[in-house]
């Protein structure tokens, strides 16, 4: 339900803006960070998952049991005979929004994601529109088959028939920006996924006899995390891993088997996980942030994920497996290491090739690109965008 009693009553001198976004904001910190801008000078409302969220004025609950893709019985029907044009009304979250919104009408439409440009569009009245894409919107899933047969087509419609309708578009770097550009015509600027700069974190020493590692973030099929318990296993005295990891919400095999092998490893501690504010205070005690993601998609390969940023404002050196963009800027400002695979036994061998001097080194480096890798000039580019079409 809308929660009226919780809105304020919109500023005639100041735009309305509607943000979109099939998640939970308030665990989405990429559109926390937009949203706290786009609340500078704008009245805003978000439409979401979950309660409203820090900075919105006024705020539309979609219940997060309804999928954001048309996952009915005639919605698949739809996907696999490619009526794309139909179908795009089909998902169970899209049908709540438009009879939620009815005829409200906003200045600025932010998209979050492909998956909300038809409602976008659909909105009442001439707003201007701005698409955040998250990640290559064709391949969010490819790995999944079912996805790469029905969705991804999709998808793939999705961009092609709305971007090139777009007011502004922005995308995690560089690499998919020129995949935009390439396939569908859209000139994206770059949002990094970074968080704000922490002028009062420094780094800290590496201890005597023990090398601490780190990873955060979501406890889900795919990450790796299972690698790394082994690599600090094998690693043996003198290291130890720290996980502050997201549970799946459904309490997954997954997690209860990565919940048993963190409590078989005599050198893994799994702590709560804290919020997107708060996690560099407590990576900062540790020296070198892992983190390992097979290609399995697109992106995958062009990642440039929140736990880069939030391991650079802690002044940690980097243990990173290969990919384009963090491979980039891992080598140019020597901020860690990239390792030869995804395996624990990857993990292994850069580790223990690094000296106590070498990691000092990286927290020192890291500590000098703390501001040009903050948010501050991502900051920049969402207030230009908003002065352009306010």
């Amino acid at each position: 339900m809308t929660n009226r009693e919780d809105s304020e009553m919109p500023d005639a001198s100041r735009p309305r803006v509607l943000c979109i976004s099939f998640s939970d904001i308030n665990a989405d910190s990429r559109v926390l960070r937009q949203l706290a801008v786009l609340a500078e000078d704008h009245h805003v409302t978000t439409l979401c998952y979950g309660s409203r969220p820090e900075h919105a004025s006024d705020h539309i609950e979609i219940d997060r049991n309804l999928p954001s893709l048309p996952q009915t019985l005639s919605g698949v029907v739809k996907l696999g005979l490619r009526r794309f044009r139909s179908v795009q009304w089909e998902a169970p979250a899209t049908r709540v929004a438009i009879e939620k919104l009815g005829d409200r009408q906003f200045d600025i439409v932010v998209a979050n994601e492909a998956r909300a440009l038809p409602l976008a569009f659909r909105i009442a009245g001439t707003p201007r529109i701005w698409c955040d894409l998250h990640e290559w919107a064709p391949a969010e899933r490819t790995h999944v088959l079912s996805w790469r047969l029905l969705v991804a087509p999709f998808m793939r419609w999705i961009c092609a028939e709305y971007l090139p309708r777009v007011d502004a578009a922005t995308t995690i770097n560089e690499s998919i920006a020129d995949m935009y550009r390439d396939d569908f015509g859209v000139e994206a600027e770059i949002v990094r996924n970074a968080i704000g700069y922490r002028a009062d974190l420094a780094p800290r020493p590496v201890q005597e006899d023990t090398v601490r590692l780190v990873h955060s973030g979501g406890a889900v099929p795919g990450r790796n995390i299972e690698a790394i318990i082994d690599a600090v296993d094998e690693l043996g005295e003198g290291y130890t891993l720290d996980l502050y990891l997201i549970a799946s919400r459904d309490g997954s095999a997954y997690w209860r088997g990565l919940r048993q092998q963190i409590a078989n490893s005599e050198r893994t501690t799994l702590h709560d996980p804290v919020s997107p504010e708060q996690l560099p205070d407590a990576l900062n005690e540790y020296d070198l942030g892992v983190f390992l993601l097979p290609p399995l998609t697109p992106n995958h390969r062009h990642m440039l994920p929140n736990k880069f940023f939030d391991f650079v404002q802690a002044r940690l050196g980097l243990v990173f497996g290969t990919s384009v963009e963090t491979d980039r800027i891992i080598s140019s400002l020597q901020l860690g290491v990239v390792t030869q695979g995804y395996g624990a036994q990857d993990i292994v061998s850069a580790v223990r090739a690094l000296s106590r001097a070498d990691i000092e080194q990286f927290k020192k480096n890291a500590d000098a690109a703390a501001e040009a890798l903050s948010s501050r000039a991502d900051i920049a580019t969402e207030r230009g965008i908003l002065d352009r079409l306010s």
